[in-house]
């Protein structure tokens, strides 16, 4: 018989506990955290960082003599301070956490580990016990994985928890009305859907307990609300506005993207926000062909009316004429102020999202990044968003409502309220609780397909010199 397993949960679900492990012998349900802490040699609490000081204060001092604890919070500063308080001095302390969703593969995924207090033989454990995951081992400390974790993860999670809000307080699924389908909009719905199919406490420990992540919110709300002024402004016959608000997308795509051609992105000694000593490189964009992401669209998009644009072809702000560079017509252009925003936020805050590319980005940071490098090094595409932000009517209540529900999340997010996070999470899920299963397997397929041609085109480039650039989390890894 091979190593033991002890397990637990709340007291009231020990008999259901039983019966869910009658049939595996390896694994051994226990009537409460202590049984297991004073039992086991590596110990992991699985508990929403909100209840984390709490548990490790009730069962903590249960631990058996050197054993090893984890913890698998997606905050670690509540954890850290729980464990550094309450577990006894005779333990170890090494952390982790998969930077994934439940329903994503683990092979190839980062894992972070935080050998925070302990021996080499305690981290070899834990590397060894987690090693059937298959996935890639990160070692951060606590400070870091939480800086990491904001810069990837809390921006993304407001923009896509702002999508979904504005979409269920218009009463509309968008990709059923025709107007936003295809490409981009397909990663969008699909990753808004898969959000909001999870449970909110995922979300709401990141966003209100790590302070990083507070600020970030409060930027994209921010960045949000002011290029949808200029849009306004510039529609309404204002010349500077409209020439403010193409200057600032420039200056963040110019700021974040840094020299690019041809859809590609390479950056210089010269680049915006960048160290010194950066190779000159190349990459493939993230994102597949937009014909194969047609394929887990869930809606058919309409041809697009004439546009009412009153620019003519010799406007600042009119679509290129040569037809190779004007985009499909099945997609019909929009000012993509999520997008928009979300670069905006990263210049603003000096974020460069290429960092943690190759270090710990999620699956989810992948594709919205990839969706933002797609409309950012496209001239085309680019220019027609500025061009439909200023002149097209019809997607501005749409906007409208995405920035009042960013300004939401943002005020929801700064009074620390788990409560109030959780309102307004679930109003908006049961909006769409009839389409998790279509969407959850179309966004499951999606991932996948976008996650084998990352890890190939990675597997094939020197991520070292081309993403990872000597930030001080880097070079401390590198010198480990």
């Amino acid at each position: 018989m091979g190593r033991m397993i002890h397990v637990c949960d709340l007291p009231d679900k020990f008999e259901g506990l039983q019966a869910d492990y009658a049939n595996t012998p390896n694994v051994v349900p226990m009537k409460d955290g202590h049984a297991v802490a004073r039992s086991s040699d590596f110990i992991v609490y699985s508990v929403e960082a909100e209840y984390i000081d709490r548990v490790v204060a009730e069962y903590g001092p249960s631990t058996k003599l050197h054993a090893v604890v984890a913890g698998q919070t997606s905050v670690k500063a509540p954890e850290r301070l729980a464990f550094e308080k309450h577990l006894p001095s005779d333990v170890h302390i090494v952390s982790c956490h998969s930077l994934h969703g439940p329903s994503v593969s683990p092979i190839g995924q980062p894992l972070v580990l935080i050998k925070h207090r302990g021996t080499d033989e305690a981290l070899t454990l834990v590397e060894s016990i987690l090693s059937c995951l298959k996935s890639r081992f990160v070692y951060l400390t606590y400070e870091e994985h939480d800086s990491v974790t904001a810069n990837t993860q809390a921006v993304t999670h407001a923009a896509f928890l702002s999508m979904g809000t504005a979409w269920a307080s218009s009463k509309a699924y968008p990709w059923e009305q025709g107007l936003y389908v295809g490409g981009i909009e397909t990663v969008k719905v699909n990753l808004t859907l898969r959000i909001y199919s999870n449970a909110w406490h995922v979300y709401a420990g990141l966003a209100i307990l790590n302070p990083s992540a507070r600020i970030q919110i409060d930027q994209y709300a921010k960045s949000a609300t002011e290029l949808f002024k200029l849009m306004l402004q510039g529609g309404a016959g204002s010349a500077e506005a409209a020439k403010t608000l193409r200057e600032r997308v420039e200056w963040g795509r110019e700021t974040v993207f840094g020299d690019w051609d041809a859809g590609q992105w390479a950056t210089s000694d010269q680049d915006h926000g960048t160290a010194p000593g950066k190779k000159r490189q190349s990459r493939q964009p993230i994102l597949l062909s937009a014909e194969l992401l047609d394929k887990f669209s869930l809606g058919i998009a309409k041809p697009p009316s004439p546009s009412p644009s009153p620019c003519t072809p010799n406007a600042p702000y009119a679509l290129p004429t040569d037809q190779h560079l004007s985009p499909p017509l099945k997609n019909r252009p929009n000012s993509h102020l999520s997008l928009l925003a979300m670069v905006d936020c990263w210049a603003h805050l000096g974020i460069n999202p290429y960092h943690h590319l190759s270090v710990a980005a999620t699956p989810l940071f992948r594709l919205f990044l990839g969706v933002a490098e797609h409309l950012f090094l496209s001239e085309s595409l680019l220019r027609s968003a500025i061009n439909s932000a200023l002149f097209d009517s019809w997607h501005r209540p749409d906007d409208l409502e995405f920035v009042v529900a960013a300004r939401g999340w943002s005020q929801c997010v700064s009074f620390g309220n788990f409560e109030v996070y959780r309102r307004r999470f679930d109003e908006t899920r049961t909006f769409f609780d009839q389409r998790f299963e279509e969407a959850g397997k179309l966004g499951s397929e999606m991932i996948k397909a976008v996650m084998e041609s990352e890890l190939r085109r990675e597997s094939k480039d020197d991520i070292s010199d081309v993403v990872v650039l000597k930030t001080p989390i880097i070079a401390k890894l590198q010198e480990s």
